[in-house]
């Protein structure tokens, strides 16, 4: 007899999925635009030195945490990069939305380009907590061990 594939999805696995499509739709944003994307990265209030490295950096690290949410054994490090890496951006939005900047830089992907910085901002902080959900899910999930290297076999 045949046993049909079923397909489980639990929230964690749909907070990955939901990363995952944010990650790859901003880095394929800034990677099929990129003299804007690269342009909009020297409109930023940093150095144009360092606006350079990060308008290709940028993009390439962003993939690379859609490529990390992928697979079960990196996915932890997906979801703690999902959260710093949002962390740094939902920081720079926050001092946009105060006024911190002497003008409003933006370099942000489509849809999300037409959203306000208080929505973008509350944006972001859901995005952090779907990253912490995941991230505390799947270390739950990580087997016990009592050293590094030897896994707990209950008898």
């Amino acid at each position: 007899m045949k046993k049909e594939a079923t397909l489980k999805w639990d929230f964690q696995s749909i907070s990955g999925l939901i990363l995952i499509i944010i990650w790859t739709y901003t880095s394929m944003d800034k990677l099929v635009r990129f003299t804007d994307s690269r342009n909009a990265f020297h409109n930023q209030t940093f150095p144009a030195e360092l606006a350079e490295v990060l308008a290709y950096a940028v993009p390439i690290i962003e993939l690379l945490i859609a490529g990390l949410l992928l697979f079960s054994v990196t996915r932890w490090w997906g979801f703690l990069s999902s959260i710093l890496l949002l962390s740094v951006f939902t920081s720079y939005v926050g001092l946009i939305w105060v006024g911190a900047f002497p003008r409003v830089p933006c370099n942000c992907a489509g849809i999300i380009d037409s959203m306000g910085w208080e929505a973008h901002f509350i944006m972001n902080l859901l995005l952090i907590a779907l990253g912490i959900y995941g991230l505390h899910q799947n270390r739950m999930k990580k087997p016990k061990t009592d050293a590094p290297g030897f896994q707990v076999v209950k008898l």
